[in-house]
């Protein structure tokens, strides 16, 4: 025979499915932030092979006064488009219509200045407003290469080794892996995939207890031979179905996003597996029933269903405080982050997504940090319930 606890579950389940509001939230967070995420990523590696693709126009006046320029400029796949003599007007219109991505001007004077051998200046216009400053900054690498190379010219012209002028030569090598860099980008982009989980338990957890209390069915559901705590885990569980569902849904569509976008463009990677994917999904489980158990207790406390709305709008909040502390102080990765519920999940995410060995430790601690408040406070709104005027509200 079924227990009592769970016929509540199913008996509000099944109420929760038919609420239109509560499956139209299910199904816009479980679409919206994955596909916002891999829009963005979409979007950043789009415009880091624009440039590649496409190659740069460069609009030159006077560019027949440096035919070694130009040509250096061809090699790096940027087109020169001779133009006439115009103003600061005219180039300003030019840049604006986003027509070009820089204005290169050589003087009257470079070819002059350029055989005398004095500083031959050269011009470059652009727009800081547009989103071309990666062609830009070709373009002026292209730049910095033909000075160098006329000056190296020059010093061999008289007899003096170009090495004289670099007496330390600095070598970068860069350690970290694809992994490790994209480990706090997407790390922090996912850590928002956590917050349904206290979203989606919202409207069943406030309608099955502050909703039902106002129409008068939560009295007839107390007369029945259940004990308190069948009722409050039935309709805590019942509740926090959706934010599990939600949640498990989200990821699996964002490993999905991620693994398909060509990352290695941005010089990122994504490397969790589906056996790390799923051993994700479980620790979370405990984050929506925590999220199913704070909207129960303080629901439950309210006297109204308005201001039981409005205590959970609250209650939704707190969680996001830890995260965004976290990232606007540029703190390391610690042991204690794994104490905190919905911080635990974004952390264990970070770590995983570097591909190393982080040990089992992290996954019991972020399971445990949110199962044991949310047994907790279950257990609290259990006993509180065996009270008339907490249940009546008076």
């Amino acid at each position: 025979m079924k227990t009592k606890l769970w016929v509540v579950f199913w008996k509000e389940l099944r109420e929760t499915l038919r609420d239109k509001r509560s499956l139209t939230m299910l199904a816009m967070f479980t679409l919206l932030y994955p596909a916002l995420i891999g829009f963005m990523l979409h979007q950043g590696v789009k415009k880091s092979t624009k440039t590649e693709r496409e190659g740069i126009e460069l609009a030159v006046i006077g560019a027949d006064k440096a035919p070694t320029l130009m040509a250096q400029l061809g090699q790096r796949n940027i087109t020169v488009k001779a133009t006439a003599p115009m103003d600061e007007d005219a180039i300003g219109e030019l840049l604006r219509n986003k027509k070009v991505a820089a204005v290169l001007r050589l003087p009257e004077d470079f070819t002059e200045n350029y055989y005398a051998m004095r500083p031959a200046r050269v011009e470059i216009w652009y727009d800081t407003a547009s989103d071309r400053d990666r062609q830009r900054n070709d373009v002026e690498e292209v730049l910095r290469a033909y000075n160098a190379n006329i000056a190296s010219a020059r010093l061999l012209a008289h007899g003096v080794s170009p090495a004289a002028l670099s007496p330390i030569q600095v070598q970068r090598y860069d350690t970290g892996t694809n992994a490790a860099r994209s480990a706090v980008m997407v790390g922090s982009m996912l850590g928002i995939l956590f917050f349904p989980a206290f979203m989606l338990s919202l409207s069943a957890a406030v309608d099955s207890t502050a909703g039902e209390r106002e129409r008068r069915s939560l009295e007839v559901l107390m007369a029945q031979p259940a004990k308190t705590w069948e009722l409050i885990g039935g309709k805590w569980l019942a509740a926090s179905t959706l934010g599990v569902v939600g949640v498990t849904l989200e990821l699996m569509l964002a490993h999905l996003i991620l693994s398909w976008l060509p990352l290695e463009e941005l010089s990122m990677s994504w490397s969790l597996g589906w056996g790390g994917l799923l051993l994700i999904c479980l620790v979370t489980v405990p984050l929506s029933l925590l999220g199913g158990a704070l909207h129960i207790a303080v629901a439950m406390n309210s006297k109204t269903f308005k201001e039981a709305q409005t205590m959970t709008t609250f209650v939704v909040l707190l969680p996001m405080v830890p995260g965004f502390a976290v990232s606007f102080m540029d703190l390391k990765t610690a042991d204690w982050m794994y104490a905190l519920p919905m911080l635990s999940n974004q952390t264990l995410v970070k770590e995983m997504s570097k591909a190393g060995d982080i040990g089992a430790m992290p996954f019991l601690m972020t399971f445990l940090c949110a199962a044991i408040p949310a047994l907790l406070i279950i257990a609290f709104a259990s006993w509180r319930m065996k009270s008339e005027r907490y249940v009546l509200a008076v």
